[in-house]
């Protein structure tokens, strides 16, 4: 069993960013939106085709990134923007009448999900999405609307859960809940409640937590 982490945040808050400085070469991207990374990108290669070389994908198919959670070898693999995947699948099937689309939103979510806790167990994976406050004043991750929420709690599928905020000018990932968030970690997983907003110290302290030294 892979270990899954969902990172929320609104656009700026420095999801992409915290990228910066995960190994390229034991790392694979999959960016939901097309759109040049926020840090110099020595190392970070796009893919021209599925099949290439390079360890950049660009896809919006969330059965094509379920594929690529289920079959890449690589020891991480960050997916960027997710809240694209729901949006682009509802703006293709906004012709459609009834309610079996957003069905179909929340199943392939649920899919691209557990996919991403079934990986081997030394392997980890990123899932990075735009966050929405709810009727109830709770931040939780965006999707495309309340007929997706009832169906779908994307958050409970994480024992990870870590949240940017940028407080007096740093870039910072909360790591628990303050109440009104879904922010959440194992105990004495990390220090404090923010941490720097950076995923390779994020990626060390969950394999130092779980006993992660080596690749099989």
């Amino acid at each position: 069993m892979s270990i899954a982490t969902l990172i929320l945040g609104n656009s700026g808050s420095g999801k992409s960013t915290s990228l910066r400085n995960l190994d390229p070469a034991r790392t694979l991207l999959i960016q939901c939106i097309k759109k040049p990374l926020p840090f110099r990108t020595k190392g970070w290669v796009t893919r021209v085709t599925l099949k290439g070389e390079g360890n950049v994908i660009q896809t919006s198919d969330p059965m094509v990134i379920e594929k690529i959670l289920r079959t890449a070898p690589h020891d991480v693999i960050v997916v960027d923007d997710y809240q694209a995947v729901m949006v682009d699948e509802l703006m293709t099937r906004s012709s459609e009448k009834g309610y079996e689309k957003f069905t179909d939103i929340g199943k392939h979510a649920f899919n691209v999900f557990q996919a991403a806790g079934a990986r081997p167990e030394h392997r980890r994976v990123y899932i990075l999405a735009h966050t929405q406050t709810d009727d109830f004043g709770q931040v939780r991750m965006k999707t495309v609307g309340k007929m997706v929420d009832q169906t779908l709690v994307p958050e409970g599928y994480f024992t990870i859960v870590l949240r940017t905020e940028i407080i007096n000018g740093q870039y910072l990932f909360a790591t628990q809940t303050n109440g009104q968030d879904c922010c959440k970690s194992p105990i004495d997983m990390f220090a404090d409640q923010h941490i720097p907003n950076d995923l390779a110290a994020v990626d060390a302290a969950i394999c130092e937590f779980y006993g992660i030294t080596e690749t099989a």
